[in-house]
């Protein structure tokens, strides 16, 4: 969430920034409803100004035994006013604040202008892009000769968008996720945490969800629940409506977790093997930041995930993400996309931003430099470390055989106690 002071100090950046990011929010009507809301606050101070004047001179006139008739009854009135005007200021700032939860982030000055992601800007590659001497196959079918994904029988059971993993392809899923979190936590530090798959609606709205994002999301029938389309937002609420100590940031958390997405609006695209799901599991990268040092924070967590790809051995690209096709709560993203044969492409593995003070101005997430000093908003970031499915496609599709087997990297052989290679 903004900051309704930058909006109304400087409405015409904000409005540019806006306009970059395909955004028709029109903030004039924000500012409109500040200025009401100041005024009725104006209000609201001299009626109660008003009030205590009277009872000062009811309590005066007691003391001196004259009457106070008069001054009750202005005072009956005063209060059935001023009732009536804080009831008009509630309501006022609460559409106020509704109006506010609809506003995107503001991109950072680096982030490269663009209306989608064909102004997105390539940052570096690593790692070569494999010539193979045979036709390679999509991970579904490879997955599938295997005998260690099954597409079809997932769809029966549960419908289109989810995956069933066996034997050896439901051990290599786990390998990720154990190689991903040890990296992280034995390697780069972070705090390993285990959260609740189901948050409330404040959580949802902290991390900048809700309200936009709603139909994207898979609620609880019945209740203000929600199952969590990432581990991004139980863990970044961890310390929501909290004042935290400057000396302990950065606070850097790591998890795994089951993830959930309804893919609203992403009908026909991937929809074949484990790109695209409504069920998938993520390591995602948390970090609670000093401002000053939040970009300094992003290169740090975009490193750790980038990390993952280069033990495994996998081609991968960084590329820093227009304003167009920048996510809601985003102030800048990096993309990290691993090179995937079947689509002869680069494909999303892992998305990493910072949200400057947006989300913690949501969740009341704040920190304080010393015991004397006034609470400041932490800045929060995030990011992939990485997506397990994906990862999982990538590698299978990257180490394939002519004769049908998937070679296992280096990296994850321990993890799959010493099978080097995947076979029938």
């Amino acid at each position: 969430m903004l900051d309704i002071r930058i909006i109304r100090q400087d409405p015409d950046r904000i409005s540019l920034a806006l306009r970059n990011r395909n955004s028709d929010f029109d903030i004039s009507a924000v500012l409109r409803l500040d200025e009401d809301v100041r005024k009725r606050k104006a209000e609201v101070e001299s009626l109660r100004a008003q009030r205590n004047e009277i009872a000062a001179r009811i309590a005066k006139a007691k003391r001196e035994g004259t009457d106070v008739a008069h001054d009750v009854s202005l005072g009956a009135n005063v209060a059935r006013e001023l009732s009536a005007v804080e009831a008009d200021l509630v309501a006022e700032e609460e559409r106020l604040a509704g109006l506010l939860a609809l506003i995107p982030n503001i991109p950072h000055l680096s982030v490269p202008v663009g209306k989608d992601d064909s102004a997105n800007q390539e940052i570096k590659r690593w790692g070569e892009v494999r010539q193979f001497s045979f036709e390679p196959l999509p991970h579904w079918e490879i997955g599938a000769r295997l005998g260690i994904l099954d597409m079809d029988r997932a769809s029966r059971m549960s419908g289109s968008r989810f995956a069933l993993l066996k034997g050896l392809g439901a051990r290599l899923e786990r390998a990720l996720v154990n190689f991903m979190l040890d990296l992280h936590v034995k390697e780069q530090g972070y705090t390993e945490i285990f959260p609740p798959l189901m948050v409330n609606d404040k959580s949802m709205f902290g991390t900048g969800q809700l309200p936009k994002f709603k139909e994207d999301m898979f609620k609880i029938e019945g209740q203000e629940m929600y199952l969590i389309p990432t581990a991004e937002v139980p863990v970044t609420n961890i310390h929501r409506e909290e004042v935290l100590s400057g000396d302990v940031l950065p606070v850097k958390y790591v998890a795994y977790t089951p993830c959930f997405r309804a893919e609203a609006g992403s009908a026909g695209k991937d929809t074949r093997g484990l790109i695209r799901n409504h069920q998938f599991n993520k390591v995602e990268l948390v970090c609670l930041s000093l401002p000053e040092t939040s970009y300094d924070a992003l290169e740090g967590l975009t490193s750790d995930a980038e990390a993952v790809l280069e033990r495994l051995g996998i081609p991968y690209r960084r590329v820093a993400l227009s304003t167009g096709d920048l996510g809601f709560s985003s102030a800048k993203t990096f993309d990290l996309e691993a090179w995937l044969p079947s689509y002869n492409a680069y494909r999303e593995i892992s998305s990493c931003s910072n949200f400057e003070d947006f989300q913690a101005r949501r969740a009341g997430i704040r920190f304080k430099r010393d015991v004397k000093a006034k609470p400041e908003f932490a800045h929060t970031l995030n990011g992939s470390g990485v997506a397990v499915g994906r990862t999982w496609a990538t590698m299978v599709e990257n180490y394939q055989n002519a004769d049908g087997t998937v070679t296992v990297p280096d990296a994850l052989v321990p993890y799959m106690d010493g099978v080097t290679v995947i076979g029938k």
